[in-house]
Formats: C-alpha cells, structure tokens, sequence
C-alpha cells in the first residue's frame, strides 16, 4: 500500500513532541508499506524550524509544507497557521502519485478538509483519525467562543466525520462522540509506546547528574504546558512538598503556559521545582528513568474524561509509577495495571499525599512502575498498535468502493 499522511504537528523521533505517528509509520514500512508524511517545518512545541523540506527517516519520507509560526500567540494566529498549512499541504499532495489511503488526523482539524480533498481528487480511500475532541476541547476551556466559529467548526467536524471511509480513535471514550456526529463505521487504534525505546532499570544517572538531583526522589512531568495541563496545580503541590527535603518536581517540555509557570514558581521561592527544556522523543528515556515517579494532569473537565494521554503509556513503558490526575477511561488503564496512584483532579493537597505516599517506600513505587510496564508490553505496544491499523488498511483497500 501506499499510504499519505497529513498531519501538521507531525514529530519524528528526533524532534519534541509526540510521535504517535512516526512510530506507527516506521512499523507500516517494515511490513513493506510506502508512507509518505505532509507535515509543518514548524515544530508545534518549541516553535524551531525545520529548513529541510524532503527527508527520509526510517524509511518514512517527510514532506514539509509552508506554515504560518503561530507559537504562543492568540488563538487567531492560531487559525492562520491551521488553514496556511491546509493549503500548503493540498498543494504538496497534489504531486505524490499513486496513493491508495490517505490519513487524515485531528486535531487541528482543518488539514482533515485537505485529506478529504485529496482523496477524492485521487480516487484513493479516506480514513480520518480523531486524536482529541475538537472542538469540544476547546470550547470547554474557553479558548473557541465566537458562535460563528464554533458553528462552522461543528459542520466541519460532522462532514469530515460523515464523509471518511474509516474513522479511528485513540480512546474508546471517544467511540460514542464519533458515532453520535455521523461517523459510519469506527475503529480505535489507542496511544501506546514502544517498549523497546524505554529501559525500566536504568537508574537515569546521566540525567540526574547533569541536572544536579542527586538521590532526590524525583517526580517527572513530560510534555506540553498548556492551558488544558492545569499545571498550576502541580506548582500548589510542589509548595506543599517543600518541607520535604527528599522531594523534586521537574516540569519537562515547552508551551504557551511555560513562562506564566515559571514566574509564579519564583514568586513562590520554590526551590524544589525544576524547569527543563522539550527534549527529542529518542531522548526521553534518559530522563525517565532518571525519575521515581511521573505525573499525568489535566484540568478536572468532564470532556478529559475521555481522552488517553499517549505521556501515561510512555511512564508505563519506562517502568515508573503514574501520578495520575485524570479520571475517566485512563484511570480504567492505571487501576487495571496497577501502576499508580490517583489524586483526585484539581487537589494539589491530594497530590502531595499521593507523591509523600510514593516516596515514603520507595521499593513498592518501583513494583507499581514495573506492574505498568508488563501491562504496557501485555496490552497497548506500539507494534501491537501498528499491526491493527494495517489491518484496516487493508480492510478499505479490499472494500468495494462506497461500502465504509
């Protein structure tokens, strides 16, 4: 098969960000799959550049289209980055021949117009990926409020959601939303990790001495600093923690909340808190294990219920116990696995009992973070993953045109 991506947040291993689907893409080609990928030269986490506009890595070329640098700025900036991306990735595909699937991703929503276009331009089949739900997302946290917007953005989910050939999810809280706006028929291709890219009994030495944390229990937070992350909380934590000596929090990642954080941090004379700059995927691992225990948050909102954070299924993969303030389907995950501890959302004082819990017998943190790891490699590996999605691939392809 060949198959065409267009995703304008796309990551490779060795950028920042989430690489869900270069993961998947590389498994795609060592099944002997051609994956072409149109994505952004603007990294959506740190805002850097990419100046090459053709690379192939692991075997998976990457098309890099124009796109407006909205990092950090207002949601209108924003906009203008979606739709110069929209377009400039319609017309990169217009030259990559012979495509039987293109993928479509949300969010952002819009580059979903661009696959849907380009596959019905090239006769090929249609899958749409919903990776969050937008706009429901961003109508819960305040950032979509015009009505108009939120009218038109509603329309587009429901067409895009009607007009697939396929629909994939990657939670199965999201099933019902799909079904409920039209989508005809739905898989679930959930977040996981590769277990081989993680080494649960590293001891993160390197890390930990280059970031000066000695024999601190450390307690991770990997990935963005938005508004959705409600990392404030974690800072509240952090100033309960403080007559805890043995006690570190690091903030790893990049976002638009990161600076507001960092202030707030200082004016609190929090000397227990750590920020660190967005690391490359093939990275992460040394900074995993160069901690006890990795928190998972997000602002206590009924909509997050549904969502599985692909940053839990990495802390399962590199064997350390999840602090995990979500509720919803990613509790079902934690509890099931027994790899973790639940502070109820939006509790910093919770949170601090969870962390002090952790840290007062520190051979059964570790016990929990291994109990993730085998249910990890047991039930959401990323070649598992990989070999599902082919398989609906294969399944459209085979379909008599107009039957999904």
């Amino acid at each position: 098969m060949n198959i065409l991506i267009i995703h304008q947040a796309f990551a490779a291993l060795d950028e920042a960000g989430g690489t869900r689907h270069h993961e998947l893409a590389r498994f795609l080609v060592q099944k002997g799959h051609t994956v072409t990928v149109i994505a952004s030269p603007v990294s959506y986490l740190t805002g850097t550049s990419s100046h090459k506009r053709k690379e192939v890595i692991d075997g998976v070329t990457i098309l890099r289209a124009y796109t407006y640098n909205a990092l950090h700025k207002s949601f209108v900036h924003r906009i203008f980055s979606f739709l110069s991306f929209m377009i400039s990735s319609f017309i990169t595909g217009l030259g990559v021949k012979n495509v039987d699937v293109i993928w479509g991703t949300s969010p952002p929503i819009f580059q979903g117009m661009t696959a849907w276009l380009l596959a019905r331009l090239k006769r090929s089949r249609f899958l749409f990926e919903v990776r969050d739900l937008w706009p429901d997302f961003a109508i819960a946290v305040g950032v979509l409020k015009n009505p108009l917007l939120i009218r038109m953005s509603l329309w587009l989910e429901g067409f895009l959601y009607r007009h697939a050939d396929q629909m994939v999810v990657n939670s199965p809280g999201y099933v019902d939303h799909v079904l409920s706006r039209g989508a005809k028929s739905v898989e679930m291709v959930p977040n996981g990790a590769d277990p081989s890219m993680f080494h649960p009994f590293d001891d993160g030495h390197d890390f930990r001495q280059a970031h000066q944390l000695g024999d601190h229990f450390v307690v991770l937070y990997a990935g963005a600093h938005g508004m959705s992350n409600d990392l404030d909380v974690v800072l509240d934590c952090a100033r309960l923690l403080a007559s805890n000596p043995a006690i570190r929090i690091v903030f790893l990642g990049d976002g638009k909340e990161k600076a507001a954080l960092q202030t707030r941090a200082a004016e609190m004379e929090l000397d227990n808190v750590l920020f660190l700059p967005s690391m490359p995927k093939n990275e992460m691992a040394s900074a995993l294990a160069g901690s006890q225990a990795c928190i998972a948050i997000l602002k206590p909102l009924e909509e997050y219920k549904t969502t599985y954070p692909n940053k839990v299924f990495d802390y399962m993969a590199a064997g350390r116990p999840v602090v995990l303030a979500i509720d919803g389907v990613i509790r079902d995950v934690v509890e099931n696995a027994d790899c973790g501890v639940y502070p109820r959302p939006g509790d910093a004082q919770d949170m601090a009992n969870a962390i002090q819990f952790l840290e007062a017998d520190r051979e059964h943190a570790a016990i929990l973070g291994l109990h993730g790891r085998q249910y990890l490699e047991e039930h959401f590996s990323r070649e598992r993953m990989a070999e599902k999605l082919c398989a609906i691939f294969e399944n459209i392809i085979a379909a008599p045109s107009g039957t999904k």
